[in-house]
């Protein structure tokens, strides 16, 4: 299977630090970029959509979720690697409320945890992953 080619400019992207009775919601990536670390759910948004649309779209894909979306509570820059390798991508992170159903992982994602926010221990995360839990907690 061929790689797919790179975009040349910088990608928009929606995260969601999803909250159920006190616990963020975690998801295990099963492939690259960051195979093996656990992140939000989220991805790219498309022409002509908003932020939320594509938050409540993304969550809905990924892992069948109801959510109610409560305010931005971060962002991240991922720039491409030193080889020119990887993706340019400008995350706006929200904090949202589980609102209804129960997780149901889509291929891009392989293990699930709801954890409290102080309770990560020494899981791999993605980078910029704790500071946007504790914005959230704040918009919670």
């Amino acid at each position: 299977m061929a790689s797919p080619v790179q975009p040349t400019r910088p990608q928009l992207a929606v995260s969601g630090a999803i909250f159920r009775d006190g616990k963020v919601l975690l998801v295990r990536r099963a492939r690259s970029p960051g195979k093996g670390f656990y992140s939000f759910p989220g991805g790219r948004v498309e022409f002509g959509e908003s932020l939320h649309t594509a938050l409540h779209r993304e969550v809905d894909e990924e892992t069948g979720l109801r959510i109610e979306i409560l305010g931005l509570a971060g962002w991240r820059e991922v720039l491409p690697g030193a080889g020119g390798g990887g993706g340019h991508y400008l995350i706006m992170s929200f904090a949202a409320r589980w609102m209804a159903r129960e997780p149901v992982l889509n291929d891009e994602h392989d293990d699930f945890k709801w954890l409290a926010p102080d309770g990560l221990g020494d899981l791999k995360v993605t980078g910029g992953l704790l500071e946007v839990i504790e914005a959230a907690r704040k918009l919670v």
